[in-house]
């Protein structure tokens, strides 16, 4: 095992307000090793504690580049499963392995000192048995240090997410579109409208019943999950949910517009960075086929210069 917390050392609460310090609270920090304080990151209790407060900021990030950039703006940071489409070039997540999510989980770990850290469960992971779900749980925390993990479901999954907080592993839930049951939902389809809104009811009800410190609407009518954050006493957030939500997520190759594959309705591109590297990229083979590149500023002389002396 690489470097991570051990199964012992997890969460060994029964509730959220019992959470004991975890030993991502003792990491100092990496651009100031000057700190004589330990860093004091942002944990399940503070995501709980925004509740109606200011939005919380949410994106998610799969390298450690990516995570040293998020971090110093995000309240989440999400090692999300759709790393396997905007990475790996997957149709869909149910691809994804624990070991695509541990090796990316490190990578973000080594860039987050002040965000709080939550770990997708893969497609099969979790859904066999509680049993089953805790066994992977602490695989994933006790592999990366990442304190938390997000699992899909509600009605369905409130025995498995009570079995985990009791043993001390906080979950976020994620309900309304779903995107590890895509094949049985027939599609990336807006989830909750008409009739079929009280059974979302129903299931953010239910996941926080079973003691989830936050709660993922994707892909919701604005109204209903408007009135589901009302009812609710833990935070929503929104991807595709409207502006009503306790704060927001999107996947971070979507708003930098990196995945260029196609384009949610609810993603807003704040950049266009995949156009940007495709000119860079080009602009680069122009000048290696014209032997511009390398110029004499990157390339290395024969002899040096003398001290002193003009180069």
């Amino acid at each position: 095992m690489r470097g991570g917390v051990t199964q012992d050392s997890c969460w060994c609460s029964m509730g959220l307000g019992d959470i004991k310090p975890h030993p991502f609270l003792l990491r100092e920090s990496k651009r100031d090793m000057s700190a004589t304080s330990p860093v004091r990151p942002t944990l399940p209790v503070d995501i709980l504690a925004r509740k109606g407060a200011a939005p919380l900021v949410c994106l998610t990030a799969y390298t450690t580049p990516i995570a040293r950039l998020a971090d110093p703006h995000c309240d989440v940071v999400l090692v999300g499963d759709s790393l396997g489409m905007v990475l790996y070039g997957l149709p869909s997540t149910l691809g994804v392995t624990m070991e695509m999510m541990i090796a990316h989980g490190q990578a973000v770990m080594r860039g987050i000192t002040r965000a709080m850290p939550v770990i997708d469960m893969p497609f099969g992971s979790y859904e066999e048995s509680p049993e089953q779900a805790f066994r992977n749980a602490s695989h994933l925390m006790a592999e990366t240090g990442i304190p938390a993990v997000k699992l899909e479901g509600g009605v369905h999954m409130h025995d498995t997410i009570a079995f985990l907080t009791a043993r001390g592993v906080p979950v976020m839930a994620h309900i309304g579109l779903t995107p590890q049951s895509v094949n049985t939902l027939g599609g990336y389809k807006v989830v909750g409208r008409a009739d079929e809104g009280a059974k979302v009811m129903v299931d953010a009800e239910a996941v926080q019943a079973a003691g989830a410190f936050s709660v993922v609407l994707e892909k919701t009518p604005e109204g209903l999950s408007q009135r589901i954050t009302q009812t609710l006493t833990i935070p929503t957030i929104g991807i595709g949910a409207g502006v009503g939500c306790d704060g927001q997520i999107l996947v971070i190759d979507d708003m930098l517009g990196l995945f260029t594959d196609f384009r949610p309705k609810f993603v807003k591109r704040y950049a266009t960075l995949g156009q940007t590297a495709a000119e860079a990229i080009a602009d680069y083979a122009a000048d290696v086929r014209a032997r511009t590149f390398p110029g004499p500023e990157h390339s290395f002389p024969d002899v040096l210069p003398l001290k002193g002396s003009k180069p």
